[in-house]
């Protein structure tokens, strides 16, 4: 694998569009392994993860969470990924081991996997009363695509949006990444034209990502004709936020059915749907906590 995970924020000199360029391969990769993905869902659930950590990179607060869903009624089911103001994030698919054959040599079929026949929904807590929540009609169910319509629909933001993850054969992920570039207000249409040709003559961005070590190394190529300045970088890591603790709360909330009944030494396995991360109350555990419930 090349270079650690992280995020570059980039502004054109005459401050015409913003741009944002990741690489996500290990945190996709520690994704795959987690939740045994198959290409198809690595491929799914690595686009959206890398989109919701891209996405968390605007986010202000210590505390904001901003939660990415997809869900196209598919084969792939929700492909869910929440991110932080940290560069953390985490993710699921319904359907791991979902795969479906490509109809596009070298291609993965993720619109066909995720689907179109539902919506991109988007969920920002920064600390309100209420969650912001926008939601857009899927347009191709590849991600990419339907972030952008989001974008313009629900943040009137006229944005470019690339996702990509490579697939070795063995299933381990060789890269990830994405890209995204956003007119900014009174943006000039040269500037503009400018930058679309640059990514156009650059081809795909996963294999972009695999052909360069670091993201410095591609600025040249996608900045091309333009005068830019790095205004940020950011480590990027796939890290969940669920403890014994945390686990303990949504236990007291069970019934004494749904703890296993009376036998006071029974153990019970709790797993995060998010990282797959296995947590074990033994009959005393258990016992302590039917006997703290009202």
């Amino acid at each position: 694998m090349k270079e650690r995970d992280y995020l570059l924020k980039i502004i054109d000199n005459d401050k015409n569009i913003r741009v944002f360029l990741a690489r996500t391969t290990s945190l996709v990769e520690e994704a795959h392994q987690r939740h045994c993905t198959s290409a198809t869902a690595s491929a799914a659930l690595g686009r959206v993860m890398t989109a919701a950590v891209m996405m968390g990179g605007d986010l202000k607060g210590q505390e904001d969470i901003l939660t990415l869903r997809v869900n196209g009624n598919g084969v792939a089911g929700t492909v869910l990924a929440t991110a932080d103001s940290h560069g953390s994030v985490r993710g699921l698919i319904s359907n791991p081991y979902a795969d479906l054959p490509s109809s596009s040599p070298g291609k993965l079929a993720v619109g066909e996997l995720v689907g179109t026949d539902g919506y991109l929904e988007v969920i920002k807590d920064l600390g309100l009363k209420q969650p912001f929540t926008g939601k857009v009609a899927l347009v191709s169910g590849e991600i990419a695509e339907d972030l952008a319509q989001y974008f313009a629909m629900s943040e009137q933001i006229p944005s470019l949006v690339a996702l990509g993850v490579l697939v070795n054969t063995d299933l381990s992920i060789q890269t990830a990444g994405g890209l995204f570039v956003q007119a900014l207000p009174g943006a000039r249409d040269e500037s503009l034209e400018i930058i679309e040709n640059n990514i156009m003559n650059m081809g795909p961005i996963s294999a972009v990502l695999n052909r360069y070590d670091s993201l410095e190394d591609i600025l040249p190529i996608l900045m091309k004709e333009l005068q830019y300045t790095v205004v940020g970088e950011q480590d990027l890591s796939f890290r969940c936020n669920c403890s014994k603790e945390r686990m303990l709360n949504v236990l007291s909330s069970l019934s004494d059915d749904d703890l296993g009944g009376s036998l006071g030494d029974e153990e019970l396995e709790v797993v995060c749907n998010q990282c797959r991360q296995r947590y074990t109350f033994d009959g005393q555990e258990i016992a302590a906590l039917r006997k703290a419930k009202p």
